[in-house]
Order: structure tokens, then C-alpha cells, then sequence
């Protein structure tokens, strides 16, 4: 099947890709385990710049469009970092998952003091849309990801954008869980390596919110995950998956105490009766030895969803 071949035009929830965007261009590609692993960049109408993303096809795919996937990386990380680190290729070959990887921002704006900072602007997106000048002009990573990328790939590539997980690591994993509780309706399962899972309460979370949405933190509420999950609850909605969210912690971790807060987030799952694996791991650090220790047993959970 060519890469661009249209396989699954219906887009999830009304979404739709603009007329006017067109097919992503295939940068590289690569056999693995019976599949093939794809580089793609796209002119992105929600961005305002190119935008470049990768997607493992795994050999079903031949077949007709897949369930898949979605990764989101942390910060200072591509598109490749997950792609080359993780190992996760072969057993999505096995499970029949496609895998999508977005970069992590836009890249190549003209912004004051996007690279100044390695936990803010450049590779430091948080997966969501800018309120504040000057990041609003390009940094509207939420929008891009839900409205642009997955339905241009459902159009685009044999991909089942109804059938999609989401998982993530650090600002990913903070993406993931948030991303999947502000729209309930996209995501069949969800999970995460080291999370940022209170973000209001973080050195990282208070520096991105501030600049990315100002001093009001009614608005950040509306990105943080502990703050979601009991807000659906005093909704009177029910557990968002009630099949669990399985979450992998490192204790060995630099991160953990300052940053990361999975107590916070275990303790916001146990209040509301949201179900919650949370693994905690002596000796594991933050980094992708320890994501690819694991990373099968998160496809494995989403494959049990999807």
C-alpha cells in the first residue's frame, strides 16, 4: 500500500482536514519487524510552519487501517527520540498498533527567547494552545494534534483514527493525560511514563502556564490532570476509563519529588474512583532505559482497549 494511499477518511467528532492541506511529504522510511517505520513533514495551517512527525505501520496495516498509538515526547525530545530509543516497533508489529509520534513545538518561528530556556518555547510545547503574545501565534500544539495531525493521518494513512490510545512521558505524559480527559470522546485507553501530573504545583508547570497562559490559573486548572479528573467526577460523569490508567514511575528519578507528583494524581484516582495503576520502580531513572524497559507492557494495555 503506498504511504499516502486514503484509507480511513471519517474523522473522530466532526473533525475534518481543511480542503486546503495537503498530503504530508515522506521524508524517509525504513523496514522493521515486517513493517515499516515512516518520517513525514506537513505544512501545518494550525502551526503556521512546517511540522514534522514520524508513524510506525506495522505489517496488518497492509491489510487496511490499524488502531494506533499516539506518543507524546517530553521535553527537548523530536519526533525520533521515542522512535529510536524505545524499542516499542517490534511488539506493535505483534499487537497490530500503529504508532504516532509528534514533535514536541514548533520550530523556526522568528519568537524573542524561544531557545533561551530548555523547559520552555522550543521543544517545550505542554500540547497546548498559547493564550499569551507572542506564543499564541504558533505555539497551539492541542489544536494541531486533536483538529490537524489525526484527522490528516485517518485521511491519509491506513491508520482507524476511532480506534486511537495515547500515552506519553514527563511534559508528554502530562499531555497524554490531559489531552485525553479534555476530550473524552478521541482516546480508547491512556498511559504514561513519569508524568507531570500536577502541573500547577511544579517548577515546569508554573514557568510554562505562566508564559504560555498568563497569571489566571482558572486557566490552568483546565490543563492540569489531577484538577480534570475531579472536575469530571463533580461533574457526575463516571470513571473516563474505567478499564485503568496504567502509569510507570522510576524512583530513582531526578525528577520526581520537585516535578512530578504521582501522589497527586493517585490520590485525585482514588477520590473519584477513576482506576489507576501506578507502578513504582526502585533503581529506574528517567530516561528511555528505563520507558523501554516497560514500553511493552503499555502497548500491551492499549491493545487490550483498542
Amino acid at each position: 500500500m503506498h504511504p499516502l494511499t486514503p484509507t480511513d477518511p471519517c474523522s473522530p467528532c466532526g473533525a475534518s482536514v481543511p480542503a486546503e492541506v495537503v498530503a504530508p511529504t515522506l521524508r524517509s522510511e525504513h523496514a522493521c519487524f515486517g513493517g515499516v517505520q515512516r518520517f513525514y513533514q506537513h505544512d501545518s495551517a494550525t502551526i503556521g510552519l512546517p511540522m514534522r512527525f514520524a508513524v510506525y505501520q506495522p505489517p496488518q496495516a497492509q491489510q487496511g487501517p490499524v488502531p494506533a498509538v499516539v506518543y507524546l515526547a517530553g521535553l527537548t525530545c523530536t519526533e525520533e527520540t521515542f522512535t529510536v530509543k524505545a524499542g516499542a516497533q517490534r511488539v506493535a508489529a505483534e499487537l497490530g498498533l500503529a504508532l504516532l509520534m509528534p514533535d514536541t513545538s514548533p520550530r523556526g518561528t522568528d519568537v524573542p527567547g524561544q531557545s533561551d530556556a530548555w523547559d520552555f518555547g522550543v521543544a517545550a510545547g505542554f500540547y497546548l494552545d498559547a493564550t499569551q503574545a507572542p506564543w499564541s501565534a504558533h505555539w497551539r500544539m492541542e489544536s494541531y494534534l486533536l483538529d490537524e495531525l489525526l484527522p490528516l493521518l485517518g485521511e491519509h494513512l491506513p491508520i482507524s483514527v476511532r480506534r486511537l490510545g495515547l500515552m506519553g512521558h514527563s511534559m508528554g505524559g502530562h499531555g497524554a493525560l490531559t489531552l485525553a480527559y479534555r476530550h473524552p470522546d478521541r482516546f480508547r485507553s491512556l498511559s504514561a511514563f513519569a508524568p507531570i501530573c500536577a502541573p500547577m504545583q511544579c517548577p515546569w508547570g508554573q514557568k510554562a502556564y505562566t508564559g504560555y497562559l498568563g497569571e489566571d490559573r482558572s486557566a490552568w486548572a483546565a490543563h492540569d490532570a489531577t484538577e480534570l479528573i475531579r472536575q469530571r467526577h463533580a461533574s457526575g460523569l463516571p470513571p473516563l476509563f474505567p478499564q485503568g490508567i496504567l502509569v510507570d514511575q522510576g524512583l530513582a528519578d531526578p525528577f520526581l519529588a520537585e516535578q512530578l507528583h504521582p501522589h497527586l494524581l493517585e490520590q485525585a484516582c482514588s477520590e473519584t474512583a477513576q482506576p489507576l495503576t501506578l507502578r513504582r520502580h526502585a533503581a529506574y531513572d528517567h530516561g528511555y532505559y528505563f520507558i523501554a524497559s516497560f514500553v511493552e507492557d503499555h502497548l500491551r494495555h492499549h491493545a487490550a482497549s483498542l
